[in-house]
């Protein structure tokens, strides 16, 4: 009966296992369309928050971690790296990111801030033409 017991255990464990891997870690749903649109509006919210407000490294924390899951699911998706509204959206991530990376306790400058504005709305001109 032991082994019995034993068995069954392993093969809870390899069933668990399994599922956890093939399960997928980033918050994203698949739906390429829906992500960017998704990422774009939380994008927005990050550059309209004052910079005094109290949930202000939170609201980065998760623009850095969506910025990361849609690279990741994206960046190697030949059926959507092709699309003008990819290249757009990596443009606009990386800028963001990158400035983030270098400068973490600053703000976002105005600037970079008009300039992501202008390339979220041409990735959504270009979601909507299909592209």
């Amino acid at each position: 009966m032991k082994r019995y017991w034993s068995r069954l255990l392993a093969l809870v464990l390899v069933v668990a296992i399994s599922l956890m891997g093939c399960s997928s870690p980033d918050s994203l749903t698949g739906d390429y369309r829906q992500d960017t649109l998704a990422v774009v509006q939380i994008l927005r919210n990050v550059l309209e928050i004052s910079e005094d407000s109290p949930n202000k490294a939170a609201v980065q924390a998760e623009a850095r971690q969506k910025i990361n899951d849609f690279s990741a699911r994206y960046q190697r998706a030949n059926s959507v790296s092709g699309l003008s509204s990819f290249t757009t959206m990596r443009t606009a991530l990386n800028s963001l990111a990158g400035h983030y990376s270098s400068y973490p306790n600053r703000p976002v400058p105005q600037k970079l801030k008009d300039r992501l504005e202008k390339e979220f709305n041409q990735v959504e001109t270009a979601l909507r033409r299909g592209a």
